[in-house]
């Protein structure tokens, strides 16, 4: 899991009251990308991909957990490039899980989420404040990462329709 809530006196620092939202934020991530222990192994994989093997359901259920981390970072005052970056992170993760079996490998060593409590932690060690994202860029972020989001989603149970029918021979 990512390390525990900065204890420096940079601008960042999270107030008392921010602390449980970082260390639900965290909780979110682990579970999504790091939550099972594989035998034998070092690795770990989270609830993510084995949700993405559910056609469009599952990852429209990740995506919906990662859209909240990236609405709770606007909250503790992340930047909109930074903010820009997580939902890159997210399409990447939801574009590429939607390829059978490559997308879902790949969805294990991603783990867009945890790159995403990453970025929030740099901005809270950051000695420099950088410009809060506004409301309006917020919510237009997060609308238009649904709109991919379920744009991807609608388009891979769409193929997966077709699929059926070409083999069904209907």
């Amino acid at each position: 899991m990512s390390r525990s809530p900065i204890q420096n006196s940079s601008p960042n620092t999270p107030s008392p009251s921010h602390v449980a939202s970082l260390r639900r934020l965290r909780r979110i991530s682990h579970v999504l990308d790091n939550a099972i222990p594989i035998p034998g192994t070092k690795y770990r994989i989270g609830l993510d991909p084995i949700l993405g093997l559910i056609p469009g359901g599952g990852d429209l259920i990740s995506s919906i957990f990662a859209g909240y981390v990236v609405f709770k970072s606007a909250q503790l005052g992340v930047p909109q490039e930074t903010l820009v970056k997580m939902a890159t992170n997210i399409v990447f993760d939801t574009v590429a899980g939607t390829v059978p079996v490559a997308g879902d490998l790949l969805d294990v060593a991603w783990k867009a989420n945890v790159k995403n409590i990453e970025l929030l932690d740099a901005h809270l060690g950051s000695p420099e404040q950088g410009k809060k994202a506004d409301w309006l860029f917020v919510a237009a972020l997060l609308l238009g990462l649904m709109l991919i989001v379920g744009g991807v989603i609608f388009l891979s149970v769409m193929l997966l329709g077709w699929l059926f029918q070409v083999i069904a021979g209907r």
